[in-house]
């Protein structure tokens, strides 16, 4: 089925847009809202429904905003299965494609947004606006490249983790998240990517069945371009944390981290101190300069 396009007036409604949605056994009111979150954008949007679950009880959903929906009840990861819209997007000729996670919700304005201001800035490969839990507090989801013992710490020490200041300083609390910065990790549930550098780059490793496939993808894309964080816009997402209440999501994440840490190092990584030493300053002088 070819994907509903919705036309508008606006500046970007030129541009090529897709957009993937991986699901895994979500409720289809879920994904409605999450969908009716982008239609109501009004923009020329090519959805893709990407959906693991053992049954296809989503494809009604898609067909009723019309999107595209490939059914994968093998369940091959969420890297692999966003993919698969990926190289779609490419072979169609997008400029961009948008990962988003099931239980995102925004407003019209959103995507219209990002996507001006990507257009208006060429050298930005990566963009995600703020985020916020459904009550309103913030959700720390600007990064720097991990280190094996914040990882570990994180996941099972999180209140020594927190009170050590640590946590604060992996997830750049300091800049107050409240103006554009660059940012070497940003997470997946919005990922707004240029194709040309996804051509590039590459997509997701699919190695990763879940789990800092997001933190690689946004490593590798920064080597070639800007991977910017954007609060004049937010978005609502409900984050469930499945690692920590699941343990055979908490195995995935525990995998994930083995294999992110093959590849680009475990103890000796100069390219990650540099990469997050140039964050931290720029942080630094951006507060320096605001006060």
């Amino acid at each position: 089925m070819r994907p509903r396009h919705c036309e508008t007036e606006s500046s970007v409604a030129v541009q090529h847009v897709s957009l993937s949605v991986v699901c895994y056994q979500n409720d289809p009111t879920q994904i409605a809202h999450l969908l009716s979150s982008v239609t109501a954008s009004q923009l020329k949007i090519s959805l893709h429904v990407i959906d693991n679950s053992p049954q296809d009880a989503l494809a009604a959903v898609a067909r009723k905003f019309g999107a595209s929906y490939v059914h994968l009840p093998h369940n091959p990861g969420f890297g692999t299965a966003h993919n698969i819209a990926i190289r779609q997007a490419l072979a169609d000729g997008m400029e961009y494609h948008l990962v988003l996670n099931p239980d995102i919700s925004f407003g019209p304005n959103v995507i219209p947004t990002l996507l001006d201001y990507m257009n208006k800035h060429q050298d930005i490969g990566l963009l995600m606006p703020n985020v916020y839990y459904p009550d309103g507090q913030q959700q720390y989801l600007c990064k720097l490249l991990p280190n094996p013992t914040d990882l570990l710490i994180r996941r099972f020490f999180p209140t020594l983790y927190r009170y050590s200041g640590r946590r604060a300083w992996y997830e750049l609390h300091q800049s107050g998240y409240n103006k554009i910065m660059d940012v070497p990790a940003l997470s997946g549930c919005f990922m707004l990517m240029r194709t040309a550098v996804l051509r590039e780059t590459g997509a997701f490793d699919e190695r990763f069945f879940m789990y800092l496939e997001d933190v690689d993808l946004s490593r590798r894309i920064g080597r070639v371009a800007r991977t910017v964080y954007f609060p004049d816009v937010s978005v609502i997402h409900e984050h469930g944390k499945g690692s920590y209440k699941n343990w055979k999501l908490l195995f995935q994440h525990m995998r994930s981290a083995i294999l992110y840490f093959n590849k680009w190092g475990w103890f000796s990584d100069p390219e990650k101190e540099a990469i997050n030493r140039a964050a931290l300053q720029k942080v630094q002088s951006s507060n320096n300069a605001n006060k």
